[in-house]
């Protein structure tokens, strides 16, 4: 059976077996308010859900890589830092083929599909990680095994690009920024959420005493148990209520179309400093924090012990702050909010500099939290500009060509939905390069605690070398100057902008 959908008089939609939705028209304001707000917010709010759990799988070895040495497995500062690089750079890689499932098996089936591969990761940490093969091991063969059990948490880095691909066809062009952005924050969130609950989680049944003392009995195989049960839930959730829209089955031509465009390269590398800012530093901002201040740990066991060192805030800051972003983009311009974001993340990015050198651990914290409040609202500002951009370009095709409003509408729509997925994965990427920029960072000072002798020299040489992270701070500062420079050229410069995109400079994007 086939849905069948006058677009200014229906109100139900009729679906083809599978939930299948032939006529979907979220523009038609009739139809919207009638029917469609109601199914559009629906899958909304599980598509929430399964990319809320790719978050935390994705991110969770942050955590799990600050517990490895009380779970008899210690690793080097660098070798600890390619654990938690390995999932964000495999995430990324992940991002491309997950967009391109959405058209191939649509958007319920495959939030099934790609739910339930997390219980990989999450059985392979609960059974593998903590078991008494992997202690006996030689060090080597224990890193292998571990960078391996870690790439796996890769796969909750796809979910992103392959909701967002399929939200943004449940919702028209007047709402699509708040409504992406709030699908983004609520997976976002699950980066703070881990970050929050895993430290707890793994020193259940140890006492509060020996929890706090610097070393200390762990329960890692919890760290990986405590997600099994929402996982089934995200998927029998997707399956039993969940829906796929039949236009969203954009053939390769978008996707190759969309790479032909200057415009989809451009929000890309601008998607690096937003996203990968954001994912980047909630990965490393644990491993950074315990080994720049470790003086303000050993004085807050507290905070060391079941805060992870505070890094699930700035996560948490970040992700509530999207949404944000994305709102504030439908009034003042994506473009206008995208530039101000990276001037204020360069600013900071500075002053957490300062925080480091002068080893105040409130104003590098205080710094860092700005910096994720303003990632955050670049990455709904800057999703925010794609559907505007090609929605633009598809009218200027129109107005030039004489071509059909409707058709070239349709294509451009799919094209930025191309353009969400590509710039996902691209943005993702540049998470794993701050993690191998931190990695690059911390080469001399993990080589001169090698090199020490005793337990004591080694606290003493990591304690004379806790500056080591300004060196990558001063890269970052670099890049959002470069990231500012290119939002104002590209999209606020009016002479250049106008002769490109001609109402985009009027419009602020």
């Amino acid at each position: 059976m086939t849905a069948t959908i006058e677009p200014s008089t229906t109100t139900t939609v009729t679906r083809r077996k599978g939930r299948w939705i032939d006529d979907w028209d979220p523009d038609d304001e009739r139809f919207w308010e009638a029917t469609g707000k109601r199914i559009a917010r629906k899958n909304l709010v599980f598509s929430i859900f399964a990319e809320h759990l790719g978050f935390a799988i994705w991110v969770l070895w942050s955590v799990v890589v600050i517990n490895l040495a009380n779970a008899g497995l210690p690793m080097t500062l660098s070798e600890t830092f390619w654990l938690t690089a390995m999932p964000n750079l495999i995430g990324a890689a992940l991002r491309i083929p997950y967009t391109f499932a959405v058209p191939r098996f649509g958007g319920r089936l495959w939030t099934v599909i790609s739910a339930s591969l997390l219980l990989l990761p999450s059985l392979l940490l609960a059974v593998v990680v903590p078991s008494g093969w992997l202690a006996s091991q030689p060090h080597d063969t224990q890193f292998w095994v571990l960078l391996a059990c870690a790439a796996t948490a890769g796969a909750g880095g796809g979910n992103f690009s392959s909701s967002m691909a399929n939200i943004s066809f449940f919702y028209p062009e007047r709402r699509k920024g708040f409504a992406l952005g709030l699908n983004a924050a609520g997976g976002n969130l699950g980066v703070a959420v881990v970050q929050l609950v895993v430290p707890l989680v793994v020193i259940i049944g140890v006492p509060a005493a020996a929890a706090r003392l610097p070393r200390h009995e762990v329960h890692l195989a919890y760290a990986g148990l405590i997600w099994i049960p929402f996982v089934v839930v995200a998927a029998l959730c997707a399956w039993l209520f969940m829906d796929s829209i039949t236009h969203a089955r954009a053939d390769t031509r978008s996707y190759v179309s969309a790479l032909r465009h200057g415009q989809t390269w451009i929000m890309s590398i601008l998607y690096i400093g937003t996203f990968g800012s954001f994912i980047g530093y909630s990965f490393a901002l644990p491993l950074v924090i315990k080994n720049t201040f470790p003086e303000f740990l050993a004085q807050n066991p507290f905070i060391a012990t079941y805060l992870a060192g505070l890094g699930f805030v700035g996560a948490l800051i970040g992700s509530v702050a999207r949404p944000f972003g994305g709102w504030l983009s439908d009034r003042v311009g994506g473009a206008r909010v995208t530039l101000w974001c990276f001037v204020g993340m360069g600013v900071f990015t500075a002053l957490a500099i300062v925080g480091v050198n002068a080893h105040s651990f409130a104003l590098f914290f205080s710094s860092y939290m700005v910096i994720f409040l303003l990632s955050g609202a670049g990455n709904g500002s800057t999703y925010r500009m794609i559907p505007v951009i090609f929605g633009e370009l598809g009218r200027k095709e129109v107005a030039e060509k004489g071509l059909d409003k409707a058709v070239t509408a349709l294509r451009y729509k799919r094209q930025a939905a191309a353009v969400i997925g590509i710039a996902g994965a691209v943005g993702a990427f540049g998470g794993f390069l701050i993690q191998l920029i931190f990695r690059q960072a911390s080469l001399g000072v993990t080589a001169k605690v090698t090199a020490a002798q005793t337990l004591a020299e080694k606290q003493a040489v990591a304690a004379a070398n806790d500056d080591w992270s300004t060196s990558a701070l001063y890269v970052f500062l670099a890049a959002y100057v470069v990231f500012a420079f290119m939002t104002w050229f590209y999209y606020l410069r009016r002479s250049f902008a106008v002769a490109r995109v001609p109402s985009l400079a009027h419009a602020g994007v």
